[in-house]
């Protein structure tokens, strides 16, 4: 009798095993067709997103399409704040007290790099690196994280961003090297978001201080508070984006007017890392 006990034991596990493999196989494809049609959905989204002005009339009707998606919603919402809100604030060093921004948390500046000239930093990155030490300054506790790859021609060194904007924070700037991490392998603002939050979960950061110059503000912003939110909903670890801190600079010629085009195709191509089609 123990034995024939036994033997329906062992039938029942392999048998609740196999419907466990099999809601597991299902779930897993209608995952896999769920992440390929929010991928299909964030394109048309953004690119319309992109395109909005006055009406928000096509983005509240992609919306109801995506009825469910806060990731959705939380994209469109920003956008909205960060390229259509006059009201918009980019904090600006010289201009703004670095006191003025609100840090609570284990907090973290991200310092963005700019392209190098002949290997070596330009006025601008200097610039981008005072405007982090600045607030850095007022609170001491946080630490920076700087990104930025070996960009720029003549750099038969491979110098790259990051290196370079923690050498000058400690020589020139006064910051400790310890306070210092970086990413040294970003090429595109897109990777300066994908790398430093690798580098802010590791560090246990809950909030973060874009560091830049104030017409890359609003673009990076927008890469960050959604790859953010992505992992808020499916890490359920919270990094906030609590500020914004920037030396006032104008876009360069070849950049001028071009910022929200190229954070929306930047935005797309996150979607598409993030919910690959294969």
């Amino acid at each position: 009798m123990a034995g024939t006990h036994r033997a329906l034991k062992s039938i029942t596990a392999c048998a609740l095993a196999a419907l466990m493999l099999l809601a597991q196989l299902c779930c897993g494809s209608a995952e896999e067709t769920r992440q390929k049609e929010r991928k299909t959905d964030y394109s048309m989204l953004i690119s319309h997103l992109s395109k909005a002005r006055e009406s928000m009339d096509q983005i509240e009707a992609d919306l109801e399409a995506m009825k469910g998606d806060e990731l959705a919603a939380f994209i469109a919402a920003k956008w909205q704040e960060l390229f259509l809100d006059p009201d918009y604030r980019v904090y600006l060093n010289g201009k703004d007290a670095p006191s003025e921004l609100q840090i609570t948390g284990a907090h973290a500046f991200v310092v963005l790099g700019y392209e190098l000239k002949n290997g070596e930093m330009t006025e601008e990155l200097k610039e981008r690196c005072h405007a982090a030490a600045a607030a850095w300054r007022e609170f001491p506790d946080s630490i920076l994280v700087c990104s930025g790859g070996a960009t720029g021609e003549n750099n038969p060194e491979k110098h790259t961003e990051a290196g370079m904007m923690k050498q000058y924070l400690t020589d020139t700037c006064g910051i400790p090297e310890d306070s210092i991490f970086t990413d040294e392998s970003a090429m595109t603002t897109l990777d300066n978001a994908m790398n430093t939050f690798e580098i802010l979960k590791a560090q246990w950061i809950e909030e973060i201080t874009l560091v830049t110059s104030s017409y890359h503000q609003r673009w990076a912003n927008v890469l960050y508070a959604v790859l953010a939110e992505y992992i808020r909903e499916t890490e359920g670890r919270l990094i906030s984006i609590v500020g914004n801190f920037s030396c006032e600079r104008d876009a360069p010629a070849n950049l001028a007017g071009k910022e929200a085009g190229i954070a929306a195709r930047q935005l797309s191509e996150m979607m598409k890392r993030l919910f690959p089609a294969d």
